[in-house]
């Protein structure tokens, strides 16, 4: 492609619809995992507000934006603001990856505590890849122990915050995923070899 600015428009429409197809296969592959009944109306009226943003954009921006919109469950209602981290430290890629966020709020709310919490510990911050490392053994507890009240998704959050407040750095995710199969060991809940935190 020329270096020209019909070339650079050419790249971001290439790179914007690789991402669009990311989000589409991510959300595919996420359909069977268990989600907490969220109100359809509050993801649309999100989802409508994002339109007003440009995407990529940082935690930050969507939580001055649509920080007070609310998500409500069968059970519980959360705001934007309690569930996504209020820092540059973090971005979305689309108003998709906000809405996949939110979806889970109790693993939202570990993660932005995660997030948050780089921001105060001498600057340190979990890359992109420890993030989405984190998110997912989340995920995996939240499945495992979604009778239970989400106490395996908090007590691996505290964990991880703990051990970068002591260390000035985060666990690797192997360590994350050791430490939330001991969880689900020491608790009577079966993990295989084979699976996420088989480790």
């Amino acid at each position: 492609m020329a270096d020209n600015k019909s070339g650079r428009d050419e790249q971001a429409d290439d790179s914007e619809k690789r991402q669009r197809e990311r989000d589409l296969a991510t959300e595919l592959k996420r359909r069977d995992e268990p989600e907490p009944p969220i109100d359809p109306d509050s993801l649309a009226r999100l989802e409508a507000d994002l339109g007003a943003l440009r995407f990529p954009t940082t935690g930050s921006a969507i939580v001055a934006a649509v920080g007070d919109n609310r998500i409500e469950s069968p059970d519980e209602t959360h705001t934007v603001a309690e569930l996504l981290p209020d820092t540059d430290g973090e971005s979305f890629r689309s108003p998709s990856a906000v809405r996949q966020r939110v979806k889970r709020p109790s693993v939202a709310a570990v993660m932005k505590r995660i997030v948050e919490t780089g921001e105060t510990v001498r600057g340190v911050d979990p890359d992109e890849s420890q993030r989405d490392a984190y998110e997912r053994t989340l995920q995996e507890l939240r499945a495992i122990d979604a009778d239970d009240d989400d106490e395996g998704v908090a007590v691996i959050g505290d964990w991880v915050i703990t051990q970068a407040q002591l260390n000035g750095a985060f666990p690797g995710s192997r360590s994350v995923r050791r430490q939330a199969a001991k969880f689900c060991r020491a608790n009577g809940y079966e993990i295989r070899n084979d699976e996420w935190l088989g480790i």
